[in-house]
């Protein structure tokens, strides 16, 4: 290939890369943690917010479904019967929430409630603090970390994402020519800088297939509005959203919620309708109106399922009859198997556990391919030392972009792990603890930029390294406390276990690489922006910025 060719594509593959990076970190980073919302929810719940293990009978869930219509109506718009033991986001069989703010995605907005039946046969309604971690840590990966989730932060998301797919190509493009011989190959004798472009492109080569899929299909959620518009007018001929509202049934006039058929009916007809289908909870919408609906959701292991929480058929809740089949894994039209299969694809919802995995460690290294991109452009601008003169003063740009990687990078590292032990520490004294998520995390994330900016790269990412070292340690000191001292707040479950041994290996990892980060600055090339021996620069005496710096 013409080397002309290539210099061009090494330039598309720089500033998308430049442009996309640092917001990319986050997304990967979060979420890495997001694949694991549920037990993260389940971990930073308090013991009082989660439901009882107690078997619920048919008869339970009929009683209580009616007591609480009759004695609040207005919950017939819209609840949820959960059928699974121990949800840490149900602390009862019947819940439902409302949404105070004016973003339809606002789940961090929500407030929730639950029903549950007295002896006496009475109806209690009260609200549930379930912990909202896991959910504020999904906004920080859907709109690139900025500190408000709306269709401005998605949209911008979806851009990011068309950029790193143009990197992606782009890189693919550079490394073809050498791809034989150079993968794999990773030249440590030949200087620390050809290490990580050697590190880098098997990164990246290696994961390609699964970075093109999250480029791809984080494009089209952070677009799908304007995508499904478009699928709406062209295939479905605007009746894409059919099986998501309720469908107009037998004319009915102010149906009587009460004489809705049991849970129990509604269960066994969904069985006739989709005999693979393992139900996990029933949501009913809009059951005193004529066109209530009550849709079946549940998991096929055997088939694609349409959400994360998998799909569903819906069904009449007076007379169990079958509404809709759209959204049912394993039969889906194409169309629709086709969006399905971006969600699918994206939040890895298939394979169980060992595909969760899979998809945890591969976002991990996606964002170390995003910090390891910074640390190359910075290090090939550096003005290299002559022989027997004087240490070069840096770039302006250089120094900036290396302190600034270092400062979100490892900002959303211990902003993560300072909000996840908020969670805990909060979590039973305080009704809403999102709000502390929100300003723990920020706080950390704008301090450690602003460290970065003030002390250099060098030193910061020694620091800001020992600092996500010891924040993600006190995830596990926490649950320890929570064990030896339940009386200061924190508590301790069997459940969590998997989050504190996960937190603890994160833990020893940061903190061997901080280590390995101080001995480069201390022994390394001393004209590198990562040394603490290279000189800065005077006041008011800044490089001058060559032409040829933006290839």
């Amino acid at each position: 290939m013409r080397s002309a060719l290539i210099k061009v594509y090494k330039v598309v593959h720089t500033w998308a890369g430049i442009v996309a990076g640092l917001g990319l970190f986050i997304c990967f980073y979060a979420g890495a943690f997001t694949v694991f919302k549920d037990p993260l929810a389940r971990w930073a719940t308090p013991p009082a917010e989660r439901a009882s293990s107690k078997p619920r009978s048919a008869a339970e869930l009929h009683a209580l479904v009616t007591t609480t219509l009759a004695q609040h109506p207005e919950v017939a718009e819209e609840f949820t019967l959960t059928l699974e033991a121990a949800p840490a986001q149900a602390p009862s069989p019947m819940s439902w929430h409302r949404n105070e703010g004016d973003e339809d995605h606002d789940v961090l907005g929500e407030r929730r409630f639950h029903a549950t039946l007295q002896a006496n046969g009475a109806a209690v309604v009260t609200e549930g603090h379930p912990s909202k971690v896991g959910e504020f840590i999904d906004v920080l990966h859907r709109v690139v970390g900025l500190p408000f989730d709306t269709e401005v932060g998605r949209v911008l998301t979806g851009v990011i994402s068309l950029l790193y797919a143009l990197a992606l190509l782009s890189g693919l493009v550079i490394v073809l020519p050498s791809l034989v011989k150079d993968f794999f190959a990773l030249r440590v004798g030949k200087g620390l800088k050809r290490w990580w472009m050697d590190a880098h492109n098997v990164v990246g080569i290696a994961s390609l297939p699964f970075h093109l899929l999250i480029a791809i299909t984080a494009a089209v959620f952070g677009l799908h509005d304007i995508i499904y518009d478009v699928q709406d007018q062209l295939i479905h001929g605007g009746t894409l959203r059919a099986g998501f509202r309720p469908a107009a049934g037998d004319v009915r006039s102010a149906p009587d919620p009460t004489t809705m058929l049991p849970p129990a009916e509604l269960l066994a007809r969904a069985r006739v309708a989709a005999p693979a289908l393992e139900p996990h909870s029933l949501q009913y919408v809009k059951v005193a109106t004529p066109r209530a609906l009550v849709r079946v959701w549940g998991h096929d292991p055997a088939a694609l399922s349409p959400r994360a929480l998998g799909g569903f058929v819906a069904l009449d809740p007076y007379s169990g009859k079958v509404q809709s089949t759209d959204f049912l894994p394993g039969q889906m039209s194409a169309p629709v198997t086709l969006i399905s299969s971006f969600f699918a694809l994206h939040f890895g919802t298939f394979g169980g556990p060992p595909v969760k995995w899979i998809y945890f460690l591969l976002a991990l290294s996606g964002a170390w391919l995003f910090y390891s991109g910074n640390v190359l452009w910075v290090e090939t601008r550096r003005k290299k030392a002559r022989a027997a003169g004087a240490l070069p003063v840096q770039r302006r740009d250089v120094r900036w972009m290396a302190a600034v990687t270092v400062g979100i990078c490892l900002g959303c590292v211990s902003g993560v792990s300072f909000t996840l032990v908020l969670a805990k520490w909060l979590g039973a004294h305080v009704a809403d603890v999102r709000v502390f998520h929100q300003y723990g995390y920020y706080a950390v994330f704008f301090a450690s930029i602003g460290y970065a900016l003030a002390r250099g790269a060098a030193r910061a990412s020694i620091d800001l390294l020992w600092g996500a070292a010891l924040c993600t340690l006190a995830i596990p000191l926490t649950t320890l406390v929570g064990w030896l001292v339940p009386g200061l707040g924190p508590w301790a479950t069997l459940d969590g276990l998997g989050v504190d041994l996960t937190a603890l290996l994160g833990a020893f990892c940061f903190a061997w690489m901080a280590r390995a980060t101080s001995r480069r600055a201390h022994t390394g090339p001393q004209d590198s922006v990562w040394s603490l021996g290279a000189p800065a620069a005077s006041p008011g005496q800044e490089p001058s910025v060559p032409k040829e710096w933006a290839t």
